[in-house]
């Protein structure tokens, strides 16, 4: 109920503003539909307060006829309306009946593949071909209808899973056992906790498109949920940074134990390498595998515990992680070069096209390298 909460205390604030420009009758409807999005003491002395101040008769006659068309979708002037006619969404803004019925079509798909409007033999051009035109279609600065957000944010996670060979595996062969647990006792959402995507929709959507939409909107990751927040008055950062400030005194004493505990675990059990590009705390002596010439970092005393099988064990460990970071960054730089094609296209910007052509993949080119004295 964290969105509804933050709604709420929105509809609180338009109802202040037009308090004070004795707009009583808008003051009241926004102080009720805070009250149903979710009830505080505030918005119910706000309440009174403007009725004990002399609220015209026709208030609460009219705010009982636009409850029943529900808090997100009212008939008459409660919400703004474009010039087609088209209703406004959560952020007030206005969205269409096709959007809204979009959005609907995504809540409802029980899988990754319905998401995507994909079969389960689709390939990966057609994975990124569905997720280009999805996500341009319900990035929420371009789709205000009700729950644009978590759509927008499902066909990112679906892209995500579908698109690593090893999570659709998985995913294929356990996905479908997972949507007939969830319906004992949960609801279809729970069906994708299993497989979260590693990167956030809007971190994905920047990947492919080199920016995104500009906007006065904040999203904010809470908990693997995406609120959709609005620019906060100065009144209300200043309260919340003294509230923050009081807080962190308050976890000051636990900071510091769990930072201490933290330093104590690091003491005793510190990693056998580490493949930074530079020594590190604990890491101060410089080697190469046998094999691919990887360099990493080691302490002092590496040579005399590790000898033997133990020294190929940890190379081999190393090449490992080493190759796996090379393969995950080699699959961002792709995303983010085909990415900014596709977006230089769509604009018809010459400058992007030629800035992304020129655009280099290191680790792809370094990966094939590894593979080719590997194989060769």
């Amino acid at each position: 109920m964290e969105s509804n909460r933050d709604e709420a205390e929105r509809c609180i604030e338009i109802a202040e503003t037009a308090f004070r420009h004795k707009q009583l009758e808008k003051a009241v409807r926004f102080l009720e539909k805070a009250q149903r999005l979710f009830p505080t003491a505030k918005a119910q002395a706000l309440i009174d307060a403007v009725t004990q101040n002399g609220q015209p008769s026709s208030t609460n006659h009219q705010s009982k006829c636009n409850e029943s068309t529900g808090p997100r979708h009212r008939r008459g002037g409660d919400e703004p309306s474009s010039a087609s006619g088209d209703k406004g969404g959560d952020s007030g803004k206005p969205y269409s009946p096709d959007q809204l019925e979009a959005v609907k079509r995504i809540k409802h798909c029980k899988n990754y593949y319905e998401i995507l409007g994909l079969s389960k033999d689709a390939t990966e051009e057609d994975l990124k071909k569905a997720y280009r035109k999805l996500a341009l279609k319900f990035h929420p600065d371009k789709n205000h209808a009700p729950g644009a957000t978590d759509a927008f944010k499902a066909i990112g996670n679906a892209y995500a899973v579908l698109s690593n060979a090893d999570k659709r595996k998985r995913y294929d062969q356990f996905g479908e056992e997972k949507v007939h647990t969830s319906q004992h006792g949960h609801s279809h959402s729970d069906f994708h906790r299993g497989f979260e995507a590693d990167i956030s929709p809007e971190d994905l959507f920047n990947m492919f498109f080199g920016g995104g939409f500009p906007s006065s909107n904040v999203h904010v990751y809470s908990n693997g949920r995406m609120r959709y927040t609005h620019q906060q008055r100065p009144e209300r950062r200043e309260q919340q940074r003294d509230g923050g400030l009081a807080l962190l005194v308050q976890l000051m004493p636990i900071l510091i134990l769990i930072i201490v505990s933290a330093l104590s675990q690091l003491i005793v059990s510190s990693p056998t390498y580490s493949l930074s590009l530079r020594p590190s705390v604990g890491h101060t002596h410089k080697r190469q595998t046998e094999l691919l010439k990887v360099p990493y970092y080691v302490s002092a005393h590496f040579s005399e515990e590790y000898t033997g099988m133990n020294l190929k064990n940890v190379e081999r460990n190393v090449e490992d992680d080493y190759i796996s970071s090379l393969r995950n960054n080699c699959w961002k730089e792709k995303q983010q070069k085909e990415g900014l094609l596709y977006r230089a296209r769509y604009f018809g910007d010459g400058e992007l096209y030629q800035r992304a052509q020129k655009m280099g993949t290191p680790s792809c080119a370094r990966l094939s390298e590894v593979q080719a004295s590997l194989h060769g």
